[in-house]
């Protein structure tokens, strides 16, 4: 092997340029030449790459984003857009590609692997931490961290008002960051896709709250909970219980910002691993990190698989907020 591909596709993540710079550089100790796709799967189809080398990808690990850019690739999902990609990774000489994000990104990396004879070797990287295979993806640790922060801020303004203060998270249909934020953010309830909704039991919980003496509540509510959002959520309380209330929607402030020395730490030790996975002539795996071990999983499990979540997290909440 002597060329191999780097790309980030779906949403960017803290920890992806980190991630790539510990692709280059460890492909350069194999004598690897690396070449950066710009622009995900749709630079891959339009032939939108940049040669890296060791220097190229100096002071960027502390950067937040990705400096090779990402985005959604409609084209990718059709067996043309698959039959045109293997046939630009051929006329470049690539013979390998390492592909950088979440299931959607590795619904196209398994397709890839299966229809030609290109390595592919996945690494996970998405703030909603949703990938089965891995403990934790690159990008989760910083969207917690930067939550956490705004919600400690939000804390003491809703103390100072004196009312519920409803603040969404992203995560998409899974409620990862909410449960971790809600728990390090003290929440007093957190509302996530994994647990049904009972308004009449959030009202009583934020009555309850205020009965006895608190001067905040602060519900967390992660963007897909079935509950309708949190704007209907906070309306559905109000309804009940006329209390004043404000929403904060976090949205993507989540993503941005410089990497936590966890992500970075992460995204260096994946992308080193999946350098070697592919050296050693593997392909259709993703490396991730299983109690602290790195793990190969094939890529088609890590989104026909669900990944498991710590349901006794939400009794402790219960039991840290009273």
């Amino acid at each position: 092997m002597k060329k191999i591909g780097v790309l980030t596709s779906g949403g960017d993540a803290p920890g992806m340029n980190a991630c790539i710079r510990a692709v280059v550089r460890c492909g350069a100790r194999y004598k690897l030449e690396v070449i950066g796709i710009r622009r995900g799967y749709c630079g891959l189809l339009e032939g939108d790459f940049v040669r890296l080398a060791p220097r190229s990808v100096a002071n960027i690990i502390q950067r937040g984003g990705t400096f090779l850019e990402c985005g959604r690739c409609e084209e990718m999902k059709t067996e043309e857009g698959i039959k045109k990609a293997i046939q630009v990774l051929h006329k470049e000489g690539l013979e390998g590609l390492i592909p950088i994000g979440g299931d959607g990104t590795f619904r196209g990396a398994a397709a890839l692997a299966k229809a030609g004879d290109i390595r592919v070797i996945g690494i996970p990287g998405t703030i909603d931490n949703d990938v089965y295979g891995t403990d934790y993806a690159i990008g989760f640790d910083t969207a917690v961290n930067t939550a956490m922060e705004a919600i400690d801020k939000i804390r003491d303004t809703a103390g100072s008002l004196q009312r519920p203060f409803f603040v969404e998270v992203m995560g998409r249909n899974r409620g990862f960051i909410a449960l971790d934020v809600g728990i390090a953010g003290g929440a007093e309830d957190i509302l996530i896709p994994e647990a049904e909704t009972k308004i009449e039991e959030l009202c009583l919980d934020i009555r309850r709250n205020f009965e006895k003496g608190k001067k905040s509540s602060i519900v967390v509510v992660a963007e897909g909970d079935e509950a309708g959002g949190v704007f209907q959520v906070a309306q559905q309380v109000w309804e009940r219980l006329r209390l004043d209330y404000r929403v904060c929607v976090l949205g993507h402030i989540q993503r941005g910002g410089s990497p936590t020395a966890r992500d970075r730490i992460l995204a260096s030790k994946l992308g080193a691993a999946a350098v070697d996975a592919l050296v050693e002539g593997k392909s259709g795996v993703m490396v991730g990190e299983l109690k602290g071990e790195i793990a190969l999983t094939p890529l088609e499990e890590t989104y026909t698989k669900r990944k498991t979540m710590d349901g006794s997290l939400l009794q402790l909440m219960k039991v840290l907020s009273a």
